[in-house]
């Protein structure tokens, strides 16, 4: 159902931020697995043209070089997972036309099904959408969190993949610093979706994707985000598109 609601109504609601449970990392540092699971669809090439690796690096997050060991795979056209501050992701360059690809390939997503990006910072929602309209004080009530705001691309997102024919695009900032950090040293936006294969659940850990873990670069471990399926609810998303007005997607 889509709501749509003035401007005002939606500053003058209270976005409380909950108290977030501490989760439990793993602190196995960094590991060579293989693909223990059978659901995986296999992924012929690499991104780069190149056989995929039978291999996959898992590395926790608590990695004093995972941010960094991160951001080098998105430059290299890489799809990883990654934790966020709702379910595992799986990430990679949002202006990257041979990444998109692949990632849709290794979630069996339809092309026409848009995904959203993640950025850093709110400077980088107003780089990559147009957003001059928006106060800064919405936004900062609104994010970091676990909101997708929908406004017009800016002509920086010049991916011709990514949502094609498609003039907006959801803009994640999540409440978890890890990602936050990656999108900073990354320095261009991520395009993000859930870490599972199309139409099936989200996960909590990364053992729950295990099927995909032959076609990534790496996963990123975060340890268990939470317990009961309330937590894999996805998103809210509002499209904050049309100066003083917004309609409730999600």
């Amino acid at each position: 159902m889509i709501i749509v609601r003035p401007f005002g109504v939606l500053f003058q609601c209270s976005y409380r931020r909950g108290i977030v449970s501490r989760r439990s990392f793993t602190t196995i540092g960094t590991k060579m697995l293989t693909n223990g699971g059978s659901c995986a669809k296999k992924i012929e090439n690499g991104a780069d043209g190149g056989r995929p690796d039978s291999k996959r690096a898992l590395i926790a997050i608590t990695d004093g070089s995972a941010i960094r060991q991160a951001a080098n795979l998105l430059e290299s056209g890489q799809v990883i997972a990654l934790p966020t501050d709702t379910v595992y992701g799986l990430a990679c360059s949002a202006n990257n036309p041979a990444a998109i690809q692949k990632l849709y390939a290794i979630k069996g997503r339809h092309e026409q099904k848009p995904v959203a990006i993640c950025v850093a910072d709110c400077d980088d929602l107003r780089y990559w959408g147009q957003a001059d309209h928006l106060p800064d004080a919405l936004l900062q009530q609104l994010l970091p969190g676990a909101v997708t705001i929908v406004v017009r691309k800016s002509l920086h997102l010049d991916n011709p993949f990514l949502n094609p024919g498609i003039e907006k695009i959801g803009i994640r900032i999540p409440d978890f610093q890890f990602i936050r950090d990656v999108s900073r040293a990354f320095r261009y936006p991520i395009a993000l979706t859930s870490a599972n294969k199309s139409a099936c659940q989200s996960t909590l850990n990364v053992s729950e994707f295990q099927c995909l873990w032959d076609s990534l670069g790496a996963v990123f471990d975060g340890g268990q985000l939470g317990l009961s399926d309330e937590q894999r609810a996805a998103s809210t998303v509002i499209d904050l598109s049309e100066n003083g007005s917004y309609q409730l997607i999600r």
